[in-house]
């Protein structure tokens, strides 16, 4: 590095630096990479982002620092969210409801099948489980190990990075709801029953319309 640039390094603050690092790579950067980065213990890292959280916020900016999936993000604050939400007008990415709902049933009760989804929603989810992993919100587990070997489905990392969550253990706990046993899916009301219609794709056709 030649003399000038090490120069003008000086001149930034370790916030400062880290502040750039987060903000140039958008997505959470595992503490591991950080320290790599920074050349800097790992701990020394944990210190500097407080630091850095700290002097955002004194500073009163629009961007804070959050711990999400096991790494650090520089992400705007939550008072901002009305006019960021505005972005959305140019590019709309919206989750529909019953995509939402499959995402939460994943999320909450993964590692999951396709066949245990649709018992829960009471309606079909081929396309709800397309979209979702198209925008990487889930992945593929594996197999479960019961006759047909179905597909088992959980959360990604990007799930938690959407949702501002570190881990899966940040999810709000769910209240304990006897369930009722032989109906279910009832709370979708109008919605057609997940199984096939014997007469063809029909059927099919309009409950993937819901999703």
């Amino acid at each position: 590095m030649k003399e000038n640039e090490v120069g003008r390094q000086a001149e930034l603050s370790r916030e400062a630096t880290l502040e750039a690092v987060l903000f140039a790579a958008g997505n959470p950067l595992p503490l591991a990479s950080l320290a790599a980065i920074m050349d800097c213990e790992e701990p020394d890292v944990v210190e500097l982002a407080r630091s850095l959280q700290a002097k955002l916020t004194s500073e009163g900016s629009g961007l804070t620092v959050q711990r999400v999936a096991g790494g650090y993000q520089l992400v705007t604050r939550p008072e901002t969210y009305a006019t960021v939400e505005r972005l959305s007008q140019v590019t709309d990415r919206h989750l529909s409801a019953p995509t939402m709902e499959t995402l939460s049933i994943i999320a909450f009760k993964q590692p999951i099948t396709k066949p245990e989804i649709e018992q829960l929603r009471g309606v079909r989810v081929e396309r709800a489980l397309a979209k979702l992993l198209e925008l990487d919100l889930i992945c593929e587990l594996g197999r479960k190990q019961v006759i047909g070997r179905p597909i088992l489905y959980g959360t990604t990392a990007t799930f938690l990075r959407c949702f501002g969550l570190d881990s899966l253990d940040d999810l709000p706990q769910l209240p304990d709801v006897p369930e009722q046993p032989g109906q279910p899916g009832q709370a979708d009301g109008p919605e057609e029953p997940a199984e096939p219609s014997p007469g063809g794709g029909s059927a099919q056709h309009e409950n993937e319309q819901h999703e």
